[in-house]
């Protein structure tokens, strides 16, 4: 029987009687939010790298650094430039630490440069502590670094494949204490949306009110009281609030842009209102050409090197293109192919669209 009903259900989609996204796709809560409180903290720390080639800095405070090093560990030398320079390198260390770590946890670090070091290819960590802003100590660092690429310069010339000036160490921090994280109050907890959205906040709320009582608190966040029975089980609560499954919004319509890299991305349900877009382009040439104006025998002159210089100015005819009312993706992206415009061009026009009020969409530029 069941069966039968998929059969005809679907027979009823193909033949338009009913739109094919009437059947919503459902997302999990845990995909789009997260409990208020429970969050990742930060840690940094400074140290040295050693062992390198010779690629290391050469900064008075790295020197002074290897002189206190070396006195921690029992050894005593008169002066810090007795160390050989470009052997190490001074740099900052960074992780981030999940929450509910527990003392023994080993977590990623990264290691960046700090002076003028040319590399830490071949570099190894030598131990360092990692604070909290509150400066208290959580974790300690130490272990070869991976720089995942190559700098090498010999005879004037250089090659680089990646940044070789920071570098990770996996797993190369220790937690050295648990990190204690309250889940929500005395008788709540607080769902936040990962992005502001009052549909979906309203949705997630009556969904979970089947649970357990829930009320939206903003376009970001529901509160929800944890029932008595869950009071002291608090893990499984959130584990059956977590799986519990609503249907997504659709997101407002954006069109991201990258100037850097002309790379411009825009979305399905981005509109314009009547405009028309002109698109002209200008080309200035500069070219310079080396000459020699060399005297005769009897002039007595000298050989005079000089340039000369041709400016061409190359003008191409104007494009005018009409974008009518609604028009969509399909209709903007032919039209400004039809007159040649590059990514580049692309960006100037739909900072000028939205400029007008003809873009009725959020523009994001990177």
């Amino acid at each position: 029987m069941k069966k039968v009903l998929a059969t005809i259900l679907t027979l009823i989609m193909v033949s338009g009687l009913i739109p094919a996204n009437a059947i919503e796709a459902k997302v999990r809560i845990m995909d789009l939010t997260h409990i208020k409180g429970v969050r990742e903290n930060q840690l940094v720390g400074y140290g040295v790298v050693v062992g390198l080639p010779g690629t290391g800095d050469n900064s008075r405070s790295t020197q002074i650094t290897n002189k206190m090093l070396l006195r921690n560990l029992g050894t005593v030398i008169e002066q810090e430039n007795y160390i050989q320079k470009g052997a190490s390198a001074a740099v900052i260390v960074t992780a981030t630490v999940p929450p509910f770590s527990k003392n023994g946890d080993k977590i990623d670090v990264t290691v960046s440069a700090i002076a003028d070091a040319k590399s830490l290819e071949g570099g190894v960590l030598v131990q360092t502590i990692l604070k909290a802003p509150n400066g208290e100590a959580v974790a300690v660092a130490q272990g070869p670094l991976s720089v995942g690429g190559i700098n090498k310069i010999a005879g004037g010339s250089s090659a680089r494949t990646a940044i070789t000036t920071s570098g990770r160490i996996p797993g190369g921090a220790i937690i050295e204490r648990d990190i204690y994280t309250e889940i929500g109050d005395e008788s709540s907890i607080t769902l936040c949306l990962d992005k502001s959205d009052y549909t979906l906040v309203s949705r997630i709320a009556n969904t979970v009110s089947k649970l357990a009582p829930a009320q939206a608190i903003d376009g970001s966040s529901v509160r929800v009281e944890i029932p008595q029975r869950f009071i002291n089980d608090r893990v499984t609560f959130i584990s059956l609030l977590e799986n519990l499954e609503v249907a997504p919004t659709l997101e407002k319509a954006k069109v991201v842009v990258n100037e850097r890299t002309g790379t411009v991305v825009i979305g399905a349900d981005v509109k314009l209102l009547p405009a028309a877009v002109a698109h002209g382009n200008i080309t200035v040439t500069v070219s310079t050409t080396n000459e020699v104006s060399q005297p005769n025998g009897f002039a007595n002159g000298a050989t005079v090197g000089f340039e000369n210089a041709d400016i061409e100015i190359t003008k191409a005819p104007g494009s005018l293109v009409e974008m009518p009312a609604n028009s969509n993706l399909n209709d903007l992206i032919r039209a400004l192919n039809s007159i040649g415009v590059a990514p580049v061009d692309l960006i100037s026009i739909l900072q000028a669209l939205k400029k007008s009020g003809s873009l009725q969409a959020e523009l994001i530029i990177i």
